[in-house]
């Protein structure tokens, strides 16, 4: 157990922080300093294997050399211009996303489509966050609806439990009391419906709905999965109203699953108009994207000052996200991805046997993987003992342990990690937890 006694160094850094830095959130008090891999060490030299991986953010871990030297080389040639003008990084990923989700399946595509004449379109956006990934999403499809149905066509269905961001309108859609209630009144027309629930959707999803938005996995709710069959009659009653679907694959997406979305191996007829994406795409660096349909697409035209960004989109952040991508995509990572994950379900599966009273399930997949403790409590309690041993890991909703490593990591990292899990699940089981 590493010693919780700070150096002066954390002292002052924590001491500065209290003073001048907005206090919205509940950290723990270390202060990290560097990283390599899957691994991170504070300023008082104590090493940590990291699960967090920025919350789903680090890709390909901390201080990937590539991505340095794509950080270097793209900032000492371009690194901003603002989209007044065109540049080379950001249509060659716009390009990336669009023939690799043709290729690998979503947005409509099956898996195996060929880029060519004749196939549907899409088009990207890019930003800077999720968040605005979603608020960007939830302009078009306003502006859909109303070019379908007119001035009363602008309600939002949404989820319990989900997280799309923090701004207006993505807090908006938002459907947690925690979040939304210090700030209400928000956004008006927005229907809240239940995650994998049949019954009502006709009377949730009506005439007057412009856009459908639902993450494939709930992160933050709790490691949450969609079921396939939900989602068709969900996607089906959207089509049947006009509404646009938008799928939040912000956390879930980018191969966090195995795949290159979430929905990448769904039938088609569960597939969105638009994808939303960010954390992973540049390994750390800002941005998001919004991906859509061209038939949706067309409503969002040049010149017309419908949407814009000063720094989305810029030659460094695509730079970075093209490399990151095209990485993430090559075979021999996805199945280097799939097999570590196996490996960690199959050790986290045996927790629920050994644990009964303190570990319900697992759920997820790929490598966002979340433990459900149903005990109040414990979950925090099991973040806060892992820290002390060397182990970052996040909870979600109420009763989860979430797992999300880089997507790099190895099996040897993932069985000490377990091995730390089951330790502290063995010292909660006697009742002996003391957390500095």
């Amino acid at each position: 157990i590493p010693d919780p006694t700070p150096s002066s160094r954390t002292h002052e850094t924590l001491a500065l922080a209290r003073e001048y830095v907005l206090p919205v959130y509940a950290r723990p008090p270390i202060v990290l300093d560097h990283g390599k891999g899957s691994w991170v060490w504070d300023c008082d030299g104590r090493k940590y294997l990291d699960f967090t991986a920025g919350i789903a953010v680090n890709a390909l871990g901390h201080a990937d050399e590539g991505v340095s030297e794509m950080l270097r080389s793209q900032s000492s040639k371009l690194l901003h211009a603002s989209n007044v003008f065109y540049n080379e990084p950001s249509a060659a990923l716009a390009s990336l996303l669009v023939t690799l989700t043709q290729r690998e399946g979503g947005l409509g595509y099956p898996t195996g489509t060929q880029h060519s004449t004749g196939v549907p379109g899409a088009k990207a956006f890019f930003c800077n966050s999720g968040t605005e990934a979603n608020e960007g999403a939830l302009k078009v499809a306003r502006k859909v609806g109303k070019d379908r149905g007119g001035a009363t066509k602008t309600e939002i269905v949404c989820f319990q439990q989900s997280f799309h961001g923090r701004s207006l309108g993505a807090l908006s859609v938002t459907s947690n009391s925690k979040y939304q209630d210090p700030f209400v009144p928000l956004l008006p027309g927005i229907r809240v419906g239940e995650l994998n629930q049949s019954e009502g959707l006709e009377d949730l999803i009506t005439e007057n709905t412009c856009a459908v938005i639902v993450e494939p996995i709930q992160g933050e709710g709790g490691v949450n999965c969609a079921n396939i069959q939900w989602m068709s009659k969900l996607v089906q009653r959207a089509r049947d109203t006009g509404a646009v679907v938008i799928f939040d694959e912000i956390q879930c997406g980018l191969y966090r699953t195995g795949t290159l979305w979430a929905h990448s191996m769904w039938p088609v007829e569960c597939h969105p108009d638009v994808v939303t994406m960010a954390k992973p795409l540049a390994n750390g660096y800002p941005i998001g994207a919004v991906l859509i349909r061209d038939n949706v697409a067309e409503t969002m035209t040049a010149g017309t000052s419908m949407h814009g960004t000063t720094f989305g989109g810029s030659p460094l952040a695509c730079s970075v996200g093209f490399h990151v991508l095209d990485r993430l995509s090559r075979p021999e990572f996805v199945f280097h991805l799939m097999k570590t994950s196996a490996f960690l379900l199959n050790r986290l599966e045996k927790l629920s046997e050994w644990f009964p009273e303190m570990v319900r399930t697992v759920r997820g997949r790929g490598l966002i993987v979340g433990l459900v403790m149903p005990r109040d409590g414990d979950a925090q309690r099991l973040a806060d003992l892992a820290r002390e041993r060397g182990l970052l890991l996040l909870t979600a909703g109420k009763d989860c342990v979430r797992l999300v490593p880089s997507l790099n990591v190895s099996e040897e990292e993932v069985s000490h990690a377990i091995d730390v899990v089951e330790s502290c699940l063995g010292v909660m089981a006697r009742g002996d937890v003391t957390v500095a």
